[in-house]
């Protein structure tokens, strides 16, 4: 609404491109582009074939597949008759999905070839009446969705969106405790339009392309999808391939947006194709999701030749509403580079303690923000949004601290802090060490309980094959970089570690792992 008055709900942008530029591609996938007219069309249809399934204003709508156009045709088709897509992370074990399932109660589940007798069972066991419609990404065209899409009338459904309703519900990511489902309006999203209209660092041009292969069951693919879409640039959309693969579809689709989190970008310049990689066509890369060491960030400025932009948000944020900006990523200043810059317009974020009050520059304590675009609260769950909110301030969990300079940097997850002999260590800051460290190519600190220091650092860390570490060496060298009760008392090399989707490792995960080890 900000840009195109006629812009007030989601459904509104595949209808606006529609009138002002149908013939201009919207979504590009294997199969070639789709253009605005028609994902308009196809999103009308996927809205009737909804609306004949039972699916009524306020209802959910489950999506179970990998990312696809198909994606898309389902968001704005249910967005269009004011229910609301619940995107299911197709990578969560059965018991996970059903009580997703049970939690959102949504009417219907749109659901792969793949996932079809995952959708099936997930949907007895959740307890609810979900009717499931199957569609199949490696074959288009042949599916009992399809065959109702193509019976279904291409008419728009023209409701009236209330702007507040829930567009997306985004359940958080996690291994343990009841499921959150993060409801983000209609307003919400346009509303952090408005923020990124008024925010001078970064414009999209006319013929963009985005390419899209971070899940888009998570914030970051869908919120920065939807950014891409409003401002009428194209998404090429695939699931995220190996790094050899990857650096094949930039050569092909041309994309010169290019999202990625950093484990991605290090496997990128790791592979053995890296000198030979063509990233001409890629004018920026966008970069979140966890922490990045400044000497990986560097080495992707010089070798990919491009801007570079990081942001920080949350899920309950909807997207980024922080920058740092592609100017303040210069190589002769290096700890800048380890900042996740300062809010967007209209957005605040302050450093306080735990009763909420304000700490000073330097000084860490837990992030709180203050957005437009924040969520309308976790569905359900009076009592968790009641928690997670204070006098309009989100508090997001996240530990670090501002600058003089007004930059703020992320140091760890409040809960991920290790009290080790009294002092308070930052998981990410020993990790950021330990990676200075030649032959480290991926390093996870955790807490474990210790009789005498209450918990010890453990660093679980993968090293490169060609390069032997010794844990002699990795202790030698974090003592030059940090202080003694930081340096990690015990390390493990690992081959894997657990990771989301979105690149980020799952240390509550590896530390019950770590638990059972010592239990037996």
């Amino acid at each position: 609404m900000w840009h195109y008055s006629e812009i007030k709900s989601l459904g509104d942008i595949p209808r606006h491109y529609a009138r002002t530029r149908p013939n201009s591609p919207a979504l590009i996938d294997a199969y070639g582009p789709v253009s605005f007219a028609e994902l308009d069309a196809r999103s009308n249809r996927v809205a009737n074939v909804l609306a004949e399934s039972g699916v009524v204003y306020g209802d959910r709508v489950a999506f179970l597949g990998k990312n696809s156009t198909r994606y898309f045709e389902t968001l704005f088709g249910a967005n269009k008759i004011g229910a609301a897509l619940l995107p299911l992370n197709w990578r969560l074990a059965p018991p996970e999905l059903t009580e997703i399932l049970r939690d959102a109660g949504p009417s219907v589940v749109v659901a792969d070839r793949e996932y079809e007798e995952a959708a099936r069972s997930v949907a007895k066991a959740s307890g609810h009446k979900v009717a499931v419609l199957v569609y199949d990404s490696s074959n288009p065209g042949v599916s009992q969705l399809d065959e109702l899409l193509r019976d279904a009338s291409s008419v728009d459904p023209a409701s009236v969106i209330d702007p507040w309703q829930t567009a997306v519900l985004m359940y958080t990511s996690g291994t343990t405790g009841k499921p959150k489902g993060v409801q983000l309006s209609h307003q919400g999203y346009l509303y952090l339009r408005l923020c990124e209209h008024l925010e001078t660092s970064f414009r999209y041009e006319s013929g963009d392309v985005m390419l899209t292969v971070m899940p888009l069951f998570h914030a970051m693919g869908t919120g920065l999808s939807l950014q891409a879409l409003y401002s009428g640039a194209a998404i090429a959309v695939y699931s995220m391939p190996d790094p050899g693969e990857l650096m094949r579809l930039i050569a092909r689709d041309r994309p010169t947006v290019l999202p990625l989190v950093p484990t991605v970008i290090q496997m990128l310049l790791d592979h053995p194709d890296a000198a030979s990689a063509d990233y001409s066509s890629v004018r920026i890369v966008v970069y979140a999701g966890s922490s990045i060491g400044a000497h990986l960030l560097k080495r992707a400025m010089v070798e990919m030749k491009c801007q570079f932009m990081q942001f920080y948000g949350a899920t309950e944020t909807g997207a980024g509403v922080t920058f740092l900006r592609p100017a303040q990523h210069r190589l002769d200043d290096e700890e800048k580079l380890k900042s996740c810059g300062s809010p967007l317009p209209l957005i605040e974020l302050k450093v306080a303690d735990a009763d909420g009050h304000e700490l000073p520059d330097g000084q860490v304590g837990e992030f709180l923000i203050r957005s437009p675009s924040l969520t309308t609260g976790y569905f359900r769950q009076p009592e968790l949004t009641a928690a997670a909110f204070r006098d309009g301030w989100y508090r997001s969990g996240d530990g670090g601290y501002r600058d003089a300079d007004g930059l703020f940097y992320m140091v760890d997850r409040v809960k991920d802090m290790i009290v080790s002999g009294g002092e308070n260590v930052y998981s990410t800051e020993v990790e950021q060490a330990v990676q200075k460290l030649g032959g480290v190519r991926l390093c996870a600190v955790i807490g474990l309980p210790d009789d005498k220091w209450g918990e010890r650092v453990v660093a679980v860390i993968i090293c490169e094959p060609a390069v032997p570490v010794s844990k002699e060496q990795i202790v030698a060298h974090c003592r030059k970089l940090i202080a003694g009760y930081k340096v990690p008392k015990q390390i493990e090399f690992v081959d894997a570690l657990p990771m989301t989707p979105s690149g980020k490792v799952m240390k509550r995960l590896l530390q019950e792992q770590f638990l059972k080890t010592i239990a037996a």
